[in-house]
C-alpha cells in the first residue's frame, strides 16, 4: 500500500517540479508523442507535473494519489481532459484499463512495491503500456546506508521547513566538489553519472532533489532483477529494463 503522509503534500506545495526534459529522460525511449490519442494512468501524480506534461497528447489522463491529488487537480484546472483521484495506487482500480500506464519516481516508496506493480498491470490494457522509473539498489549504497539511516534517526522528526533550510545548505555545499572534482574524467567516483543531471539541473530543482530524499518517510532501493520480474511475472512482452545515470532503472513493457 502507498503510505498516507503528509509530507508529500507538503512538498509538492512547496517545490513544483516542471523540467519536462527530465521527464523525457524518465521515460525514455518511451516518448511524449507515444502519449497522443492514449487514456493514461499516472500512478502516483504528485503535485500533477508530469499531467501537466502529457495533457496535450493524451486524449483522457487520470491521475492517481493519496495525498495530492486536489494539489494535481488545481495545477491542471486548464486542462479539460485531465482529472485526479485519491487513492492508493497499489489499490486504486477503474471501470476502464488504460493504453499507458506510468509511474515515475514513485512504486519506490510504497508499502510493498511488488504488489503495487501487480495493480498497475491489472490496470494496464492488453496492447497498452506500463512505464515506471525506481532508485536503483545497484549504485546507491551510500543513500541506502548512510542518508537513509541519518533520516530515519533524526531528519524525519524534524519540521519541514528545518529540513527544507537543511537541503539549501546541503545542495548550497555540494556545488563545490560537483564542479571541480566531478568535471575532471574520474567515472569511479559515487554518483559521477547522476551529478552531470545535476549540472544540468535549476538551483531549485536541486534542493528539491535533496530535499525529495530527506523527506520521503521510506524508501526501497529497486535491484535489476526485481525490476525485471516484475514485468516478466505480470505477463509482457518487448521488455526494456535500462539503466539511468547509474541510480536508477527504468522499466517499460507492453501487456499481453
Amino acid at each position: 500500500m502507498q503510505e498516507k503522509h503528509g509530507e508529500w503534500a507538503w512538498q509538492w506545495a512547496n517545490f513544483p517540479d516542471v523540467d519536462e526534459w527530465l521527464f523525457s529522460d524518465w521515460i525514455a525511449p518511451v516518448t511524449l508523442e507515444d502519449f497522443r490519442g492514449k487514456r493514461v494512468l499516472d500512478a502516483g501524480c504528485g503535485g500533477g507535473q508530469y499531467l501537466s506534461l502529457i495533457a496535450p497528447y493524451a486524449r483522457e489522463a487520470i491521475g492517481v494519489d493519496l495525498n495530492t491529488a486536489h494539489i494535481a487537480a488545481e495545477r491542471n484546472r486548464v486542462h479539460p481532459n485531465v482529472r485526479t483521484v485519491e487513492g492508493d495506487i497499489a489499490l486504486a482500480s477503474f471501470p476502464e484499463t488504460f493504453d499507458l500506464v506510468y509511474c515515475i519516481g514513485v512504486i519506490h516508496h510504497t508499502d510493498d512495491p511488488d504488489a503495487t506493480f501487480r495493480n498497475l498491470a491489472a490496470q494496464t490494457a492488453q496492447g497498452g503500456r506500463t512505464v515506471v522509473w525506481a532508485y536503483s539498489h545497484e549504485g546507491n549504497f551510500l543513500n541506502r546506508t548512510l542518508v537513509e539511516g541519518v533520516k530515519r534517526l533524526f531528519v524525519l522528526r524534524l519540521p519541514k521547513g528545518v529540513v527544507r533550510a537543511i537541503a539549501y545548505v546541503l545542495a548550497t555545499l555540494m556545488y563545490l566538489p560537483i564542479y571541480t572534482l566531478y568535471l575532471l574524467p574520474l567515472p569511479w567516483l559515487p554518483y559521477y553519472e547522476y551529478f552531470r543531471n545535476w549540472r544540468k539541473l535549476t538551483y531549485r530543482m536541486n534542493i528539491l532533489n535533496v530535499f525529495d530524499k530527506l523527506n520521503a518517510p521510506q524508501t526501497h532501493f529497486i535491484t535489476r532483477d526485481r525490476i525485471e520480474r516484475w514485468f516478466v511475472e505480470n505477463g509482457y512482452r518487448d521488455i526494456r529494463i535500462l539503466p539511468y545515470r547509474g541510480v536508477s532503472w527504468h522499466g517499460d513493457g507492453v501487456k499481453v
